[in-house]
């Protein structure tokens, strides 16, 4: 269930929101005259959102070349590919 608290919480109660945020690992939207407003969350919170956005991106991508017929790799030359990078410590 969202968290939902009036936007002078964040004036009055910045403490508060922000241990809510952390310890239940939950954004917490405000609203400005029962209208929503804005979304306060954890910075980890927001990483992980940000991270699977760009997963869904790439995976966009991928499905839209496979529907246009486009080759890729198998699974072996792809693990081929990582296990050479590891061994050689480049990241990209």
């Amino acid at each position: 269930m969202p968290i939902i608290k009036s936007i002078s919480s964040l004036r009055n109660r910045t403490r508060e929101i922000a241990t809510i945020c952390h310890d239940q690992n939950e954004p917490v939207y405000l609203t400005t005259n029962g209208e929503g407003d804005l979304v306060v969350m954890s910075i980890d919170h927001y990483e992980r959102l940000k991270a699977q956005v760009d997963l869904f991106e790439k995976l966009g991508v991928a499905q839209a070349q496979s529907a246009a017929g486009r080759k890729g790799i198998t699974h072996k030359q792809m693990i081929a590919k990582l296990r050479q990078r590891v061994r050689h410590g480049r990241a990209r």
